[in-house]
């Protein structure tokens, strides 16, 4: 999996809330907030693109070790035309929906979802989001846990 783990990221995220509310105190409650609320973001962005790597990581060693499993040898005949340059959502995510048996049509939308998020987040945060639902730390570090949980994912180890 990537350099940093969920759990690091949501301990890093409490530390930074901690921080924030003791050097805040007794002042300035809506600078207060506006610092949470930028504080949430940027940790369920950095959660989702640990799963990013976690996921892309997944792709390449399942390649790279030539597993002979369905979702492998589908990764595989991705890798042999778009090498390392594969499409997170059509063409890894997909295949884990098509190829896996673990419980992905449910995961794998709600991942794209999250996705859209954090392309929005990534990409200057222009316009105002409309999702259906808030994307918040608490949801996307749920969601992550509940996929890096679900998803057998290959690893170099």
């Amino acid at each position: 999996m990537a350099s940093n783990t969920i759990v690091e990221v949501a301990e890093y995220h409490k530390d930074v809330v901690s921080a924030l509310e003791l050097y805040f105190f007794g002042r300035r409650p809506e600078e207060l907030a506006a610092r949470l609320e930028e504080t949430d973001l940027r940790s369920a962005f950095f959660v989702l693109t640990t799963l990013e790597a976690a996921f892309r990581d997944d792709y390449l060693c399942r390649c790279q070790k030539r597993k002979k499993d369905d979702l492998s040898r589908a990764f595989r005949a991705i890798y042999r035309s778009r090498k390392r340059n594969a499409s997170l959502d059509e063409d890894i995510f997909e295949t884990w929906k098509e190829q896996s048996s673990a419980p992905g049509p449910r995961l794998i939308g709600e991942l794209r979802g999250a996705f859209k998020f954090r392309h929005y987040l990534a990409h200057g945060r222009c316009g105002e989001p409309n999702y259906g639902r808030k994307y918040d730390f608490n949801f996307v570090y749920s969601l992550a846990d509940d996929v890096l949980r679900a998803f057998p994912l290959c690893t170099f180890d």
